[in-house]
This record gives C-alpha cells, sequence and structure tokens, in this order.
C-alpha cells in the first residue's frame, strides 16, 4: 500500500510540476549569455516566409499570461516563480529596458487582465485588484477582490481576461487527471463582476483551459483546452473549443476530443450528448493561450486567425508541441490547423530549449510570445 500511494504521489508531482519542469543542463548552460544566449537559440525558429522573431525581453523568470495597456506597459504573470511583472519600452526600439516586480511569493500568479486602468491577477483561489496601476509600479499595493474560489492546486492556475461584456472570465480546472467533482465549479469557466460578485457557471465540462479569446466579429468565446493524461501517447487530443451558447457541456469527464468515451467514466454516456471540439490539436501539445489575430502588420490571409501557444507534452515516449499553432476559421468554423512557428524543440534529439505559453497582441500589429522555461518573451513581426 505504501508503494502504491507513493506512486500516486509522484504521478500527481509530475503533473503539477511539468509546466516548471527544471532546464536540461546543456540547454541551461547554452542559455547564459557567456554560451551565445538565447538569441542563438532563437535562429532555430521557423516561420513562414517575411516574418522575424527577436527577443523583446528577456529574465522574466517564469514568464506565463500576458497583457498589454494602452499606454504600453506588458504585464506578465508566473506560475511557479510567484511574481508578477510589469515591463516598458521606454525608448521604442522594441526591447524591454525597465522592469518592475510588483508583487513577490503569491500563490500561482498565472492570470493577468487589465480593466480601467487596474490590474486583475489570478492566484489559484482568489482574485486581486491593483488600482491604478501604471501610477504605482514603484510602489504597488493590491487588493482582494475575491477568495470565491476553490482551493485546489491541481489546475489550479488561471488564465484570465475581460470579456466584451465587462466582466472577468475565470477559468476552475478539474482538481485532478480525470475525475467527477461534487463541487459544479470545477471543470468549468465561470464570470465574475469586476468587483468579484456574481460569480456565473458559462461552460461545463472543460477539464483545463488556459486561454481564451473572443472573435473579433461575432463577439464568440472560444477557448483552449487540455485533454486528459494516461490514455497513450497519440489520444486523447487536446482541444480548440467554441462557445455558441451559455451553459454547454463540453464533455469532460466523460467524453473527450468530441467522440472518445473515457474508459474509466464513460460507461453509459455519448458523446453526442456534449459540446464538440471546433479543432483537434493533438494529444499531449498542451494547448495554452490564444488569440486572435485582430492586426493589420500580418499578410491579409491571417485576419482573425487563432494563434496558439502549444507548450509541448510532458509524459509522452517522444515530445509534441512546444510550437506556435495557426488555426483558419470561416463562417464561425475551423477549418485547418498548420505549424506557424516550430524550433523550440530539436526533434531528433528530443529535447526543448523553450515552451511558449502565451501569445499577445501589439499594437503595431506584431505579436508577443512568452516562454516560461527560457525565462524570456519573443516579438514575431513580418517584414514583407
Amino acid at each position: 500500500m505504501k508503494s502504491l500511494n507513493f506512486l500516486l504521489i509522484l504521478i500527481v508531482c509530475l503533473s503539477c510540476n511539468s509546466i516548471n519542469a527544471p532546464k536540461e543542463g546543456k540547454v541551461e548552460a547554452s542559455l547564459e549569455e557567456g554560451n551565445g544566449g538565447i538569441e542563438t537559440f532563437l535562429e532555430q525558429i521557423q516561420l513562414p516566409k517575411g516574418f522575424k522573431i527577436e527577443v523583446y525581453a528577456k529574465d522574466i523568470t517564469n514568464a506565463r499570461s500576458m497583457c498589454l495597456s494602452e499606454n504600453g506597459t506588458l504585464f506578465v504573470g508566473t506560475r511557479g516563480a510567484g511574481n508578477v511583472y510589469a515591463l516598458q519600452d521606454t525608448d521604442g526600439d522594441m526591447k524591454i529596458d525597465k522592469k518592475y516586480i510588483l508583487a513577490k511569493g503569491l500563490e500561482m500568479p498565472n492570470g493577468v487582465a487589465m480593466k480601467d486602468g487596474d490590474l486583475y491577477v489570478a492566484e489559484y483561489n482568489r482574485i486581486l485588484k491593483f488600482s491604478n496601476i501604471e501610477a504605482n509600479l514603484d510602489k504597488p499595493k493590491f487588493e482582494v477582490v475575491t477568495e470565491n474560489y476553490p482551493s485546489k492546486k491541481h489546475h489550479g492556475w488561471k488564465y484570465i481576461a475581460f470579456g466584451p461584456d465587462g466582466k472577468l472570465y475565470v477559468p476552475v480546472g478539474a482538481p485532478c487527471n480525470i475525475c467527477e467533482s461534487d463541487e459544479k465549479v470545477f471543470s468549468t469557466i465561470t464570470r465574475i463582476n469586476p468587483d468579484g460578485t456574481n460569480r456565473e457557471i458559462i461552460a461545463e465540462g472543460v477539464r483545463n483551459s488556459v486561454g481564451f479569446d473572443w472573435h473579433p466579429e461575432t463577439g464568440d468565446l472560444w477557448f483552449t483546452e487540455n485533454g486528459r493524461d494516461w490514455m497513450g501517447d497519440d489520444e486523447p487530443s487536446c482541444e480548440l473549443n467554441h462557445l455558441t451558447k451559455e451553459g454547454e457541456h463540453f464533455g469532460y469527464p466523460y467524453c473527450h476530443q468530441g467522440n472518445i468515451l473515457d474508459p474509466k467514466l464513460g460507461d453509459g454516456k455519448s458523446c453526442d450528448d456534449y459540446t464538440a471540439p471546433v479543432q483537434n490539436l493533438g494529444a499531449h501539445v498542451a494547448a495554452l493561450g490564444m488569440e486572435f489575430y485582430a492586426g493589420s502588420q500580418f499578410p491579409a490571409n491571417y485576419k482573425n486567425q487563432i494563434f496558439i501557444a502549444e507548450h509541448g507534452s510532458w509524459n509522452r515516449s517522444k515530445k509534441v508541441g512546444y510550437k506556435i499553432t495557426a488555426v483558419t476559421v470561416q463562417n464561425g468554423k475551423a477549418v485547418s490547423a498548420k505549424p506557424f512557428a516550430t524550433g523550440w524543440l530539436d526533434k531528433e534529439e528530443d529535447e526543448a530549449w523553450g515552451r511558449p505559453v502565451d501569445v499577445e497582441l501589439m499594437p503595431d500589429g506584431s505579436m508577443l510570445i512568452s516562454d516560461d522555461f527560457a525565462d524570456a518573451i519573443y516579438r514575431v513581426s513580418y517584414q514583407g
């Protein structure tokens, strides 16, 4: 029994710590400035013709979710580091030259969102607000908006964003790999008022979403979802989902990727009873941050496409993910998913030097990509 308990604890720890896995020796050494630094690694990134990737910020420990203020300050959350950053490019050279650490020692402060000059930060069980943050970068203070979220840390880190309705959208991941829960709030996407009141569930059956955005024209919510583990290398898939009406159920824990019943909990269920994904992205790719391209710098065919950061697998015999995927959307449907940026993973060595987490559009139409493994943020621009 003791051996079984140890194995279960080990599995849970591997799952929880996968996003902050330690860097492998030669990767860590090579990322240091004296060995060429991250710029040398960026030479491995492959992009479509005409695109360019550069370092926007480095030494941003565990850089995760991002949000950009109207004044150009980039706010960055973390998971394992417990920090929240504010980054500024004061001379306009598209490189960060000023960094503030707004908070330290927080519990999984992954999600960041801006509204009316206030910065909202999501810990695993509560939402914080830094009022009038850009006027107080050197003396930040926060208040607790709500503590009305579960205290379970498994899938507890949160991506947050304000929707077109002015409400803050907050996902609540499953407190396990695969399970049913007596608390209805688990495996959902919720929304609250900016003051933390009136929590509502707007989507159910969502195992763990760490990225979502609203279609620029329809205003519909689209979100990524991480598939369950321990069903083999090739299933079930991580998903891209589209919420067409409030209260839709997306299948977890009974149905995966729209057509596979769970071997443990799927008995007596039918996948026809749940909303299927609009795009399956592949098993274990760990699809996280996503954003519709609403800029004008990239070629016209990228307009309203979705860029998705795939953090990469941690429990597959051969690594997958570690890239940016572009999903083409037409008439409310996802019609294709293709690699846009690759090269964080050396497939021959089966070793990764970086792990994309989130994407964020700049006012000029370029795109930022955060990397919690290389502690960096990159900028992708189109050169024509």
